[in-house]
């Protein structure tokens, strides 16, 4: 969670995919969308997501190291984390629907909502885009969250958009 917490003052500065918009913040959640396009097919940008390890930023993470992160595919399979100085784990999200190569729906609080009366739904939807993909990511947030929607949105949309774009890199790197 420190990494959540020092990372959001990190990412507000950091570039973010321009298409990464707060769409609706009310006193019981708030929706946030981001889409980005990928230099390479969708079965690539799929093999890609569902290893997170690889691509999600340690400084947004209870251990400090991406690679600690783990997503099983199967409807209840865990978004993960191991915390090897502590010998803890921590579940981030479930994981509710697979459609490989096309779809992603996770189920959960990540960082700092975890500890509010808050749940979420992730996701990430493939689409074919001339010769690469478009990835749309939305994430809906209901509950009770202390210091209010209203602050907390920006904050965890420009997390996320964050991801997002290091999704990117990481795919178009690995080309």
């Amino acid at each position: 969670m420190r990494g959540w917490i020092i990372g959001l003052g990190v990412t507000i500065a950091a570039a973010t995919p321009a298409a990464a918009e707060v769409k609706a913040v009310a006193p019981q959640g708030f929706a946030l969308a981001s889409t980005v396009t990928i230099a390479a097919g969708p079965t690539a940008v799929y093999a890609a997501l569902t290893q997170p390890g690889r691509w999600w930023n340690a400084a947004h993470t209870y251990s400090g190291d991406a690679a600690n992160m783990s997503l099983e595919l199967v409807p209840g399979g865990c978004f993960c984390e191991k915390i090897p100085k502590s010998g803890g784990q921590i579940e981030h999200m479930r994981l509710v629907y697979v459609q490989p190569g096309q779809l992603l729906r996770l189920r959960g609080a990540l960082g700092p909502l975890q500890g509010e009366g808050a749940d979420g739904a992730l996701t990430w939807a493939l689409t074919p885009a001339g010769t690469g993909t478009e990835i749309s990511q939305t994430y809906v947030v209901g509950g009770y969250i202390r210091s209010g929607t209203e602050k907390m949105a920006p904050l965890v949309d420009q997390v996320m958009s964050e991801q997002l774009a290091r999704l990117k890199a990481y795919v178009e790197r690995a080309k």
